[in-house]
């Protein structure tokens, strides 16, 4: 059920591109990154709920979403992290809670190394991380010409062969929400969307290379990981190899959940999200 919070949207200038966000709450700031094809709108069941507990932010990231489209972006993890800290100096937030979910995940993780300062705490849902070897054979398969040429096919399939891809990333396919496609396919049609997504994917191997070498500098972070056990993306057990880099981590698996926790269960995910971060720091 959703509380009368107010939830505003606008745009900043991040290097000069506008980036936009939708804004609710007040507190201790909260910035939510979406995964590799979302958006803003995926985390529509939980900003309401969590604007009573922070000030939250939920970003499109630039090349998605509705935010500016800049050919030629660089993609990388590192350039993605670096461009949420520019984000986050043009909302006026010195630090903030960062919530990340899939490649969203993998960015927050990448903006806490380099950033230290400026991340409090992480909640990671099922973050893309360089123990999951699940989604190599698609990551290669988008790599080869065929894949790139079906890659720019996607925005126009029929929007029932998108919601069928949309439940294979849930635990069960009951319980997407009706709203919910949209919050992964809108912004698919925008020229220079599907270009960006290929750019990441083409520098994934890279990406998870430097993510792997930059986790030791996460030891001591306070980390909230939220899994599905049924998750077809990123395998829960990557889960464990996870951990043992985040030392100060806690795990949540919801059973009979898939990739995208937040959106299939969200009650659980808000409360859990609401407890951790409104919890005392755990001592070093």
């Amino acid at each position: 059920m959703r509380s009368e919070v107010e939830v505003q949207e606008g745009y900043v200038s991040v290097n000069g591109a506008r980036l936009h966000f939708h804004r609710a709450g007040s507190g201790t700031p909260l910035l939510l990154l979406h995964g590799l094809v979302g958006s803003a709108k995926n985390w529509q069941q939980n900003i309401h709920f969590l604007a009573q507990h922070a000030e939250v932010y939920a970003v499109d990231l630039l090349n998605m979403g509705e935010s500016e489209r800049i050919r030629g972006l660089d993609s990388s993890l590192e350039a993605t992290a670096d461009r949420i800290a520019a984000c986050m100096d043009a909302l006026g937030l010195e630090t903030s809670d960062i919530a990340g979910h899939s490649h969203g995940g993998a960015v927050a993780m990448m903006l806490a190394a380099r950033h230290p300062h400026r991340v409090r705490r992480l909640v990671l849902f099922a973050p893309a991380n360089p123990y999951c070897d699940l989604g190599k054979q698609l990551i290669a398969f988008y790599q080869t010409r065929f894949g790139m040429w079906f890659a720019r096919q996607i925005p126009w399939l029929p929007r029932t062969l998108k919601a069928t891809a949309l439940s294979r990333m849930y635990g069960n396919p009951a319980r997407v929400p009706q709203e919910a496609l949209d919050g992964y396919t809108e912004g698919l049609h925008i020229p220079g969307t599907i270009d960006h997504v290929l750019s990441i994917v083409h520098g994934w191997s890279t990406d998870m290379k430097e993510l792997r070498e930059s986790l030791t500098l996460l030891a001591e972070k306070p980390v909230l990981l939220v899994w599905g056990d049924r998750d077809r993306a990123v395998g829960l057990a990557s889960a464990t190899k996870l951990r043992k880099k985040l030392r100060r981590s806690n795990l949540i698996v919801l059973p009979g959940v898939g990739h995208i926790p937040f959106e299939e269960m969200p009650e659980a995910c808000n409360s859990a999200m609401k407890e951790w971060l409104t919890a005392p720091l755990p001592q070093r």
